[in-house]
This record gives structure tokens, C-alpha cells and sequence, in this order.
């Protein structure tokens, strides 16, 4: 697969998407928590340059339901990104991503090797895809990568069936306000000089008058 800069599109995704996912409450019973790999968790070996688990064979061997969770116990080392956008996936890059397509999962903390489980929730059924973009894209193009199809099952628990948030809207500047003096001018310093400029007329007078 073509590796693509990725820092470009960044600001893009974090402005609508960048989230941390803590495992906190869970869903009901009637949901499942997927540990992403199982016991292998979602690792990528440097040294190898191979993930911990075959993540493609290990979803295939899952159902996945609306309102289920993907657990992914992972490390800062990694990245969680998850797109409904197929040529994002096939390119292990979010350059190619949509404004309300791709999504990625963070702690916010930029430190090498932090231990972090990170809970994604299933909100939109159909096909699915998750893939780490870390070092450039290798992360998933030496594997790092699945893909899942999400059924309707018992549908979205309350907790999750929320609407999405508004779009972004740029605030209107401030409007001035109008007790502000305006700003200082020539006109204002001729003004202060004033009483000197009287006092000066009047003392010539005074000396017209004695001559």
C-alpha cells in the first residue's frame, strides 16, 4: 500500500473527531465487548516489524452487533483509527478520509510506551474498518489492519442513540462596543492645549492695551 503523509489531514479529523475512549460503564448484557486480538492485544512489534495477533483472522471469527464495544488494549505506541471509508483503508491513510467518515480514538497523551485500553463503541451497522496509521502507515500495511461487519442485532442501546453533535460554526467577531473612545487623534491633543493657547491670547491683549 502507498504510504501518505498523514500529519496533513490531522487537524481535519481531531477537529471533528479526535476522542478518548475509557473503559468505564459498559454496555448491558445483550451487548458484547470485543478485546480486539484477544490475549495479544493490539500491538505492533518495531523489532519484527509485525503485529502481536492476525487481526483479520481473529474478527472473522466474531459477531458484531450494534452497541457492541471493541476493546483495544494497546500502548501509545499505536493508534486506533476507524473509517467507513474503504479507500482509507485500503491506503492505511486518513489523507483520503471524509469529514464524517473517519474517526481517531486517543488517550492525548504523546508519550512513547503508556499502557491505555481504549473503548470504541458500534454505532453504525455495515461494513466497518480499523487500522493504525502509526509510522506512517507501515503499522497497517504489515497487517494492523481488520475490517467488520456490523449487524442491526438488538439495535442501539439509549446511551448510544444520541444524535451527533452540530457542526462546527465559526463564532461572529466581537462587536465593538460603543462607550470605547475612539482613538487618539491630533484633534485631541489641540483640545488639551487649549486653556495654555486662552491664557497666551489673553496676556498679548493685556499688553496691547498697556502699549
Amino acid at each position: 500500500m502507498e504510504t501518505k503523509n498523514l500529519t496533513s489531514r490531522l487537524p481535519l479529523i481531531t477537529s471533528f473527531i479526535i476522542l478518548i475512549a475509557v473503559v468505564s460503564p459498559l454496555p448491558a448484557s445483550a451487548y458484547t465487548n470485543h478485546t480486539v486480538g484477544g490475549a495479544a492485544g493490539w500491538f505492533f512489534n518495531a523489532d519484527t516489524g509485525t503485529p502481536a495477533a492476525k487481526y483479520s483472522d481473529w474478527a472473522t471469527n466474531q459477531t458484531f452487533n450494534l452497541g457492541d464495544y471493541l476493546i483495544f488494549k494497546t500502548s501509545t505506541n499505536q493508534s486506533v483509527i476507524q473509517t467507513y471509508n474503504a479507500t482509507t483503508y485500503k491506503n492505511c491513510s486518513i489523507d483520503y478520509s471524509e469529514d464524517d467518515d473517519t474517526f481517531s480514538f486517543t488517550s492525548g497523551n504523546n508519550k512513547f510506551n503508556q499502557s491505555l485500553t481504549i473503548a470504541v463503541p458500534l454505532t453504525i451497522n455495515g461494513t466497518n474498518y480499523y487500522f493504525s496509521d502509526s509510522d506512517d502507515g507501515v503499522q497497517c500495511e504489515q497487517g494492523m489492519a481488520f475490517e467488520i461487519v456490523v449487524k442491526y442485532g438488538s439495535g442501539l442501546p439509549p446511551s448510544l442513540n444520541q444524535p451527533p453533535p452540530p457542526a462546527y460554526v465559526e463564532p461572529s467577531p466581537p462587536v465593538p462596543d460603543e462607550t470605547t473612545p475612539p482613538p487618539s487623534t491630533g484633534v485631541r491633543t489641540t483640545i488639551a492645549n487649549l486653556p495654555w493657547l486662552v491664557s497666551f491670547v489673553t496676556l498679548c491683549g493685556m499688553i496691547v492695551l498697556m502699549e
